[in-house]
């Protein structure tokens, strides 16, 4: 090929041949690791190819941009000096352990989530403290990387004779330097405008597939870019008032009086009737706990037994699901009653993330000590900064005494640790005759998995198996020792998961993924019995006041699933960037792009089909997410204490 015939050219094309060989490696370890799930056809593997070479070429072409610039302005005396000569040759070196580091990097990533790199590795970034040591913990991170250096000198040395040739080529003239340095401007806009994070893989379809043909340093950084995602902009649309019309619709109880002036504002008046129940609270947060893990919902290993019990002696909810796949998507939903809107969730939008009208801030106008508890550090995902700016007072494991812990790992303490502060901080409340509102977040059930000695039959770190197991003993001590408290009878104790262990499948949403268990146990006050229902993490709040016969001003998106006159369940579900509203057999799905789909019998066969706003199930799913995103940016979800009742508004 002639336009190698000059130096600088030459030498960029053995940097990007050897990247886009790790890269054609990669997508073809992945791939056979995952054959049977990705279902390729001949066909089909052409696509993965083909797409996942214009995403390498099109993340080479940026990130090879300014090594290009240099090369083609470097002048000929630089060029030809020793030590440059020498400089260049290193940088193949360090290059090529880059490729390979990125390599393993994806490939553990997708172990964990099933995915190219996403949203999720772009807020690991934020938080390397806990990353790198659950990365540490997790792996033998040192001798991975000993023998990757070895690799990538090895692999230098081989390229040695090739690069040393390239640059003793003859430079690039300089006026054919110029055109280069224009054509590469016109390459970059034209790639900026054509290639993107969906485009051209695609939405829909067999996710394994698409996310094969996609390129996951690409991914990595068009998640960056889009980490808050404009709902109006990039999503189907009605007009604004057929979505307050449907959204009232959807959030409308006979006990509801609707008091704000915006049209698409839900804020009302809740009319629990009967007596109001004056009881404690104890909320648990269970890190990663899928419902398919337990016991009672068909796992046959034995891991939850008191689980299991617990579920016999509760409220439990069989269909019950979460909004999203992280932590922070799970507290936001529990918390403030909101639908996961597109990109960060509201918990980590810094400086917009207070002054809601929260879960504890309804505690908090009744005298409540509304208190959150959290295993770890709690600037990580920003939780302090939520919960101390939406009505909580902050215990995490930098307000615990070193001597108070037993055991701790890269997230924070163990679960039992947790669970003695939870029992000193309701102890102290109840001293002073005070009720509380405990809300939990635990971090054992997470990698690295491990846990203290001598609690379970499973030795520590062997992995999640193990780390459930010992979710699920530390919940029976807890128990066990709160029952022996003066405060028990006047408990509920409410334990639900924060998300699954995993949501990958073959679809953006795989519903059956996002499957979680839900038990409110009060022996004083709740008889057991099983809620078969659709419900969804939103739904919480409201269930729970109207649980405890509480009036209050409402901003919740979610219903009290109790009532009687309840309408028909639904779940909201999604990602940072698809959106889903399952109404217990099909699911909606909103995209980017304005794209809009569907899945019949979602949790059976899932035929997928595109859609438009004829569609109901789609229009209901618009209504929600359209009237969150209008919400947060208006701030209609505001805390406003004025707007609550002086006393209950029924007549009792």
């Amino acid at each position: 090929m002639p336009q190698l015939h000059y130096a600088q050219l030459r030498y960029l094309s053995i940097i990007v041949l050897a990247w886009l060989s790790v890269f054609v490696l990669t997508r073809s370890l992945l791939l056979l690791s995952h054959l049977a799930a990705a279902d390729v056809s001949l066909l089909q593997w052409g696509g993965v190819y083909g797409v996942g070479l214009v995403y390498d070429l099109s993340f080479l072409l940026y990130a090879t941009l300014p090594l290009a610039l240099y090369l083609l302005v470097c002048p000929a005396r630089l060029w030809c000096r020793r030590w440059h000569q020498r400089l260049l040759l290193g940088l193949v070196g360090v290059s090529v352990f880059a490729m390979l580091f990125t390599a393993v990097a994806e490939w553990l990533f997708w172990d964990e989530f099933g995915v190219r790199f996403n949203f999720i590795a772009v807020d690991y970034l934020v938080y390397s403290e806990e990353v790198i040591n659950n990365i540490l913990e997790s792996y033998p991170i040192y001798p991975l990387i000993a023998l990757l250096a070895v690799i990538a000198m090895g692999v230098s040395v081989a390229l040695y004779r090739p690069v040393e040739a390239a640059l003793q080529a003859p430079l690039m003239p300089r006026g054919r330097a110029c055109a280069a340095l224009v054509a590469l401007c016109v390459l970059v806009g034209l790639d900026g405008l054509s290639v993107g994070q969906d485009s051209p893989r695609g939405l829909g379809g067999n996710t394994y597939q698409r996310e094969l043909a996609s390129n996951g340093p690409f991914q990595f950084f068009a998640a960056f870019r889009n980490n808050e995602l404009d709902y109006p902009q990039f999503y189907a649309t009605l007009p604004a008032p057929e979505v307050a019309s449907l959204l009232r619709e959807e959030v409308s109880e006979a006990n509801a009086r609707f008091i704000g002036h915006d049209p698409q504002d839900i804020r009302r008046l809740i009319d629990n009737p009967g007596q109001p129940q004056v009881m404690n609270v104890v909320l648990v947060t269970i890190e990663s706990l899928s419902a398919k893990y337990l016991g009672s919902f068909g796992d046959a290993r034995g891991l939850t037994p008191n689980l299991d019990a617990l579920r016999q002696q509760s409220l439990s909810f069989s269909n019950f699901y979460a909004t999203g796949t992280r932590t922070d998507r799970g507290l936001e939903a529990i918390t403030l009653s909101i639908p996961p809107t597109p990109g960060r969730s509201i918990v980590k939008r810094i400086g917009r993330e207070s002054g809601y009208g929260s879960l504890g801030q309804q505690f908090n106008a009744l005298g409540y000590d509304s208190v959150f508890i959290y295993g770890g550090r709690g600037y990580f995902d920003n939780m302090n900064a939520f919960f101390s700016g939406n009505g909580y007072r902050v215990v995490d494991q930098s307000s615990v005494a070193e001597g108070d812990m037993t055991f701790k790992n890269a997230w924070g303490m163990s679960d039992e640790d947790l669970y003695q502060q939870t029992l000193k901080v309701a102890d102290a409340d109840h001293a002073q005759g005070k009720p509380f509102f405990l809300q939990l977040m635990t971090t054992s059930n997470h990698r690295p998995y491990t846990y203290p000695d001598g609690r379970i039959d499973i030795p520590s770190g062997e992995g999640r198996e193990g780390a459930v197991k010992y979710t699920d003993y530390a919940i029976g001590q807890f128990l066990q020792q709160a029952r022996a408290k003066p405060w028990f009878n006047q408990t509920v104790f409410v334990f639900v998961a924060d998300h699954t262990a995993g949501s990958a499948g073959q679809e953006d949403l795989p519903v059956a993924n996002y499957h979680i268990p839900l038990f409110i146990y009060a022996p004083a006050l709740i008889q057991p019995q099983a809620f078969t229902e659709v419900a969804s993490q939103i739904d919480l709040a409201p269930t729970l006041l109207g649980l405890l016969n509480i009036d209050y001003s409402s901003t919740f998106f979610g219903r009290n699933v109790l009532r009687k006159d309840r309408a028909p369940g639904r779940a909201l579900i999604g990602n940072y960037q698809h959106l889903g509203l399952f109404d217990g057999h099909d699911l909606a799905i909103l995209s980017p792009r304005r794209s809009m789909r569907r899945h019949d019998d979602a949790l059976g066969l899932s035929h997928e089909s595109s859609s438009t706003v004829r569609d109901s199930l789609l229009r209901r799913d618009i209504a929600y997410y359209q009237g969150a995103s209008h919400a947060f940016q208006k701030r209609l979800m505001a805390w406003q204490p004025s707007a609550l009742p002086e006393a209950q508004l029924s007549n009792r």
